[in-house]
């Protein structure tokens, strides 16, 4: 364990800031290895407080050089210095000016977190407490200043020098082999959301005008070479900023925004100010390099971070309890753009399996917490799904009650009230309540209890009076720290339909005709009467999936046929294929092989081959659940081998019986021409490359058709797609099709990292011993997250059965990968063990395997906060 028990943090224990600074004056020398900063803080009480205690600024692994309060060099006793912080016990009672000057060592920094390097590129990473290894400061988001940024730095390998905000000076030192620029952001920010790049970069330019005709420039920098492989991120940026102004009224409010990608980063991408740094793997796209799908996640990415401009940077958050008050709402845009310039009905599909995949397991273990937590040891521990996508699903029900007008007030008035400011929770909720005349104080209950709310629903139809009564009740489970659970205020989507498909009307007995369909509900038990229900319908519930919840509504094979044929709601009928497909593989693990089907197949059949369906939605419908989505469905006593086993069977038979219409689809939409990212373009291929990857699994010669789609395919799509089909099948022809992709592709390391995790996820091939041969090949290195997430993070998530091997060796692996990983970058080697969280729903020996990996994590002396809290939560 750890020597000492670092320190938790409690919602209930914030407090405003004793002390505001106004502004921020930076100076940063930077050499090649090492940097000296020279901050100059204007600082004043904060007016609100009748008490100011001493001041406390954050810092560490600060070379503590100077320090100048109003001209006057503090002599030593007048200060503290510890290794989190640097106290003047008695400041000035008035508006006072401190200058302080620091060295730190930026090529030292494993951790990725504060000013680091990059492949020779100086770059930051300040979310969420990194600024602290910058420079001293007030360290936390409530605390807002304007930034003028100097940078100097040898003009050798650092041609580019940029930071926040807009270009207000540059130029030659009086050195004449060094240079400077300074940069100036008008709209106060937290430390969180400084940023800062230097180093030699290549740019793709354009331009964007905004509504109101100001010329923005665009700027997109990557490592020399690579310009050309950017062109899609810039288009998606434009795209962003007009859908922005038109879906918000948003508009850019600098003259430039900047995106810089860098190859080493613990995250997505930063949406610092005016100057966005993007892992790059995000940023770079070209048809022999990426997928379908990577456009698509480099679209989404590029559109969330530029609309953290207001939701997030104008508006930020009060302290990282509210972390959602961000990161949900904008993740709310991101899916909502996305849904507009692509496919409504996948997107949400794709928004609902990402949430069930991580987010639910998250609510059912260990590791639960609310979307607005309680307390935390390492803030870093909470960028979580909760957080990100269930607090998307919370502003997705706020949406969905008030309706897009109200909704759009509320947004509105949001923006009006709070520009400028460090707001919370109560502050967005009550903003779209008084937009659409609401009253949503109950709704906040969803924002601090953890678990997903269970919703069964008891059906009670008479012919004699057409009348239907729906019982709904709902419960959630205990989690950690919170025993009792109350009702939540939630919208419920209902469709009825007839035994021929046929939608019937709603008139509810008590609320009249249900025009949307939606009803609310908040207590633990709801009633529901229908009238003019000639014959017992069909439930088509949770409509587009309308509240996050787990939703068991007693519906049998019959009726769930009659949804994947009929349903008007596209997520509805996705879901009835999903819900047949959980239900086959149960059977067939049971040792009972399902009598329906044929009857099932001949539903998919059908629904594939229908031509008004897009063919993005085809494919989807052609995806059968994961072993991970059947684990989750059975929720205890898990047998991984088993689950793997059922499910190759059942793919198997549906391969079989629906060979002739694969093939036939996938003759039809197989590429043809030049590549295009296209979404159209996208959804043929990807219901091409769905149909092959089904068809393989039902033919004899299925490695041979695969291993011919691979050496044909002239796009990294079809590529990619051909070898994960490949990759799954215990045959001789894996080995060379791997090592030939390798040899293609080996001065690519995004393509490198795909080449890894193909190999991670393979059930039939890989194991823990495997994993760790390649931890010693050429293209792996511990020190990049890219590489770490391709590889280790991909076998823990990606490949249950090797990650829960019956030996333990799974478990061992990720453990002693965290800690070697802990000392180096603590916050990728605590995602690591993110992999545990669902340790307690395995049959016993496994059970106890993986207590024993995590327990033995514990049980290390000197953990960081990240390790030993994931750890110690995980086992209590």
């Amino acid at each position: 364990m750890s020597e000492t028990n670092p320190k938790t943090i409690y919602l209930a224990d914030y407090t405003p800031p004793d002390y505001a600074i106004d502004t921020i004056d930076l100076d940063i020398s930077l050499a090649p290895r090492g940097a000296c900063v020279v901050e100059r803080l204007d600082i004043r009480p904060n007016p609100d407080l009748d008490i100011h205690g001493p001041l406390r600024l954050d810092g560490e692994n600060l070379d503590l050089v100077r320090i100048v309060l109003d001209g006057e060099v503090l002599a030593r006793t007048e200060y503290a210095v510890d290794a989190t912080s640097l106290t003047i016990g008695a400041p000035p009672t008035d508006p006072f000016t401190l200058e302080i000057e620091v060295r730190i060592d930026p090529a030292a920094n494993t951790a990725l977190s504060g000013l680091y390097l990059s492949d020779g590129v100086y770059c930051t990473q300040c979310e969420a407490e990194g600024f602290r290894r910058i420079a001293y400061g007030l360290d936390r988001p409530d605390v807002l200043s304007v930034y003028t940024t100097r940078i100097e730095a040898p003009k050798a390998g650092f041609e580019v020098l940029l930071s926040n905000g807009n270009l207000i000076e540059a130029g030659d030192c009086a050195s004449p082999d060094r240079h400077f620029a300074i940069w100036h952001d008008p709209h106060p920010k937290p430390t969180y959301l400084f940023a800062l790049v230097a180093g030699d970069l290549a740019h793709r330019a354009d331009s964007f005008r905004t509504m109101s005709g100001r010329e923005v420039d665009l700027r997109i920098y990557v490592e020399p070479g690579k310009q050309g492989r950017t062109g899609f991120a810039m288009e998606a940026l434009k795209r962003a900023m007009a859908w922005d102004e038109t879906a918000y009224g948003r508009e850019y409010d600098l003259d430039v925004f900047m995106i810089v990608a860098v190859s080493d980063f613990n995250m997505g991408a930063m949406e610092n100010k005016g100057l966005n740094i993007f892992n790059d793997k995000f940023i770079l796209a070209s048809p022999d390099t990426a997928t379908d799908a990577d456009y698509a996640r480099i679209e989404a990415i590029i559109a969330h971070e530029y609309f953290h401009n207001w939701t997030g940077n104008r508006i930020t958050c009060r302290d990282w309890f509210q972390l959602c008050l961000k990161e949900g709402l904008t993740v709310f845009r991101d899916q909502e753009f996305t849904r507009d310039v692509r496919s409504g009905d996948v997107k949400r599909i794709e928004d609902v399996r990402t949430l069930r995949s991580h987010q639910f397991p998250e609510d059912a273990g260990p590791l639960a917490h609310p979307v607005r937590p309680q307390s935390y040891i390492e803030i870093n521990n909470f960028y979580t799904a909760t957080v990100y996508e269930k607090g998307a699903e919370l502003i997705a029900m706020l949406k969905t009650m008030l309706g897009a007008e109200a909704f759009r007030r509320g947004m509105d008035l949001y923006f009006q009230r709070h520009d400028g400011e460090a707001a919370c929770v109560e502050d967005l909720v009550g903003a779209l309540a008084d937009g659409g005349g609401r009253d949503f104080s109950t709704f906040l209950k969803w924002y601090d209890q953890a678990g997903t709310p269970k919703i069964t629903v008891a059906a009670r139809h008479d012919a004699g009076t057409g009348t239907l009564d729906l019982t709904i009740r709902q419960s959630t489970d205990p989690t950690p720290g919170q025993p009792e659970k109350v009702a939540l205020h939630m919208p419920l989507s209902i469709g009825l339909l007839d035994r021929s498909g046929r939608e019937l009307p709603l008139v509810d007995v008590s609320r009249g005709r249900l025009e949307n369909g939606v009803v609310e509900i908040r207590e633990a038990e709801t009633s529901l009467r229908f009238s003019g229900i000639k014959a017992e319908p069909v439930l088509s519930l949770n409509r587009n999936f309308s509240a996050p919840v787990i939703l068991d509504a007693g519906l049998g094979e019959d009726d769930l046929l009659i949804l994947l044929a009929h349903d008007s709601d596209g997520f509805n009928r996705w879901q009835a294929a999903q819900s047949l497909g959980l239900a086959a593989v149960k059977t067939q693990a049971g040792g009972h092989p399902p009598n329906w089907m044929s009857r099932f197949a001949d539903a998919l059949g059908a629904a594939i081959a229908e031509e008004t369906l897009a063919p993005a939605f085809r494919a989807e419908l052609l995806h059968f659940p994961s072993e991970a989505d059947i684990a989750r469905d059975i929720g205890r006593n898990i047998d991984t081998d088993a689950i793997h086993r059922a499910r190759d069977d059942i793919l198997g038979v549906m391969g079989q019986n629906l060979a002739d219409r694969l093939e036939e689809l996938r003759d039809r939409h197989r590429t043809q021409g030049p590549y295009s990212p296209d979404a159209a373009s996208a959804g043929r291929r990807g219901l091409a490359n769905a149909a092959l990857g089904l068809l393989v699994r039902g033919r004899e010669d299925g490695d041979r058709i695969a291993h011919d789609a691979f050496r044909t395919a002239g796009n990294m799509t079809d590529m990619m797609a051909a070898l994960t089909a490949l990759t799954h099948m215990d045959t001789p022809l894996r080995a060379p099709a791997l090592g030939e992709f390798y040899r293609r592709h080996r001065s690519e390391p995004l393509v490198v990292d795909k080449w890894l995790t193909l190999q991670a996820i393979s059930a039939r091939t890989t194991t823990a011993a495997d994993i760790a041969g390649l931890m010693s090949h050429e293209a792996f290195t511990l020190t990049n997250p890219n590489r770490v997430r391709a590889l280790i993070g991909a076998f823990a998530a990606g490949n249950p059965v090797g990650f829960n091997a019956a030996d333990g060796a799974g478990y061992r692996l990720v453990a002693e990968t965290a800690l070697k990983l802990d000392p180096l970058n603590p916050q990728i080697a605590a995602r690591l063990l993110g992999a545990f969280r669902s340790w307690r729903k395995l049959e016993p020996k496994r059970q106890s395997l993986a207590r024993d990996a995590l327990a033995y994590v514990a049980d290390q002396s000197n953990l960081s906060p990240d390790v030993y809290e994931i750890a110690t939560k995980s086992l209590a």
